[in-house]
């Protein structure tokens, strides 16, 4: 079974290569060029990314998130949220692998089963890491102004955050 799927890449390729060579397309030229352009690519995103990467390490380092984590705690109570998951709330809109250290030391902390170790779970998969994804595509696209796209992204996430709680306390009763 894992011959058949070590080998899928390498027969893509394969048929890429001789359909290229079929239509008499110069195919390393071809791969030379995407590299190229990727490299472009990759050089637009870079910088942002790594801004970004920064200032997230900063946050946590700095002690901010628990700080803004214990001042929701009411508010967050009053949404049927766990205050336990507010870093997370804080942290995944940011980045993606802040949020995957934050998801799991709050896993770790009250494990798995119980129903904040599930919120944060059903969190991390119903929403996104906006400002990574923003940051990466848009950069990637040469888009300067979001204009509306970062409102209207952070809604979703905040949607997704308290959905996540919802089906959490009705699938999962305490």
């Amino acid at each position: 079974m894992s011959l058949v799927f070590n080998m899928v890449m390498p027969a893509m390729l394969a048929l890429i290569a001789l359909w290229g060579m079929a239509r008499r397309v110069d195919v390393y030229d071809a791969v030379v060029q995407g590299a190229s352009g990727g490299l472009g690519v990759l050089a637009r995103i870079v910088p942002p990314l790594i801004a970004l990467l920064t200032a997230v390490a900063m946050l946590r380092a700095s002690g901010f998130l628990e700080l803004c984590a214990q001042w929701a705690a009411p508010l967050l109570l009053r949404f049927g949220i766990p205050p336990e998951t507010a870093p997370l709330l804080l942290v995944r809109p940011i980045s993606g692998s802040a949020a995957l250290g934050v998801g799991a030391d709050i896993i770790a902390t009250y494990g798995p089963d119980s129903t904040i170790g599930r919120t944060a779970a059903v969190m991390m998969g119903s929403t996104e890491t906006t400002f990574y994804t923003i940051a990466v595509y848009f950069g990637a696209a040469d888009i300067k102004k979001t204009r509306y796209a970062i409102p209207a992204a952070l809604c979703a996430d905040c949607v997704g955050f308290f959905s996540a709680a919802l089906a959490t306390r009705l699938f999962f009763p305490a």
